[in-house]
């Protein structure tokens, strides 16, 4: 097991305004620590900043769309120039339920240019910079969902499936230049996400104990982060099936509204 590393004491949030973002900015505040927070609600983001301020970090807010690419680019290079990041955390995402829309197509689009598009444009502007220090740490949040694609949600099961993926290629791609990356793979836990959700959400946890576990798992430069241990073992079981054996279960799962 790989020895825990020294805190990082510069650490960039997308998505941290509810949820899990929300959680790890309050895990990671403190004396010391510079936090760069951005999300589209800016009365919830600027709550959340103020929170780790009273926790003794210094945090900025920045209400941003994750799929503007132009926009995150010049936010992160700049919280990049004002104290060189440590650690970057893609978390922003959005479901069927978090869409703001009805039609499929478009809700399907929206999910991909969020759930893919965002988190390139969260990892891209500091790659190269991290490359060039060799050092640095990039957390991409994906899902257990992403194990199988899903009949009731196959937008956001693919699009997780998508960060999944490229972030465990990234982390072979990377390593030679000094550069951590983990993914993180949660089941329930409570957020806007889940709020909206009209069917059983086994084993759901608080926010608070889903960011401390990725927390513990990133100090351990754990290439992927997958919790809680009982729907990891499903997802993966279900994705390791014959789809003649496991599409008949998944059919009738519940879908999103």
């Amino acid at each position: 097991m790989a020895r825990p590393s020294a805190p990082p004491r510069s650490i960039l949030i997308t998505g941290a305004s509810s949820g899990l973002g929300e959680a790890l900015a309050k895990a990671y505040a403190g004396p010391g620590v510079t936090l760069a927070l951005c999300g589209r609600d800016g009365r919830r983001l600027q709550a959340v900043a103020e929170a780790c301020q009273a926790l003794g970090a210094e945090a900025t807010a920045a209400v941003l769309d994750v799929t503007e690419t132009g926009a995150m680019d010049r936010w992160i290079k700049a919280a990049d120039d004002a104290r060189p990041l440590d650690l970057v955390i893609a978390n922003a995402g959005i479901s069927a339920g978090t869409g703001g829309t009805d039609d499929p197509e478009a809700q399907a689009r929206a999910i991909f240019a969020v759930n893919v598009t965002g988190v390139l444009n969260t990892i891209h502007p500091i790659v190269g910079r991290m490359q060039a220090r060799r050092g640095g740490q990039i957390a991409l949040v994906s899902s257990v969902a992403a194990f199988r694609g899903l009949p009731g949600s196959p937008a956001y099961a693919a699009s997780k499936a998508a960060v999944k993926s490229y972030g465990e290629g990234l982390r072979g791609r990377l390593a030679e230049d000094g550069v951590r990356v983990s993914v993180i793979c949660p089941g329930f836990f409570d957020s806007r996400m889940t709020a909206v959700n009209r069917f059983p959400m086994p084993l759901i946890m608080p926010a608070e104990r889903a960011a401390a576990i990725v927390k513990r798992g990133l100090a351990r430069d754990k290439a992927r982060i997958a919790f809680p241990w009982p729907m990891v073992f499903l997802a993966w079981l279900f994705g390791a099936l014959p789809p003649a054996w496991s599409d008949p279960l998944l059919v009738r799962a519940p879908r999103k509204e």
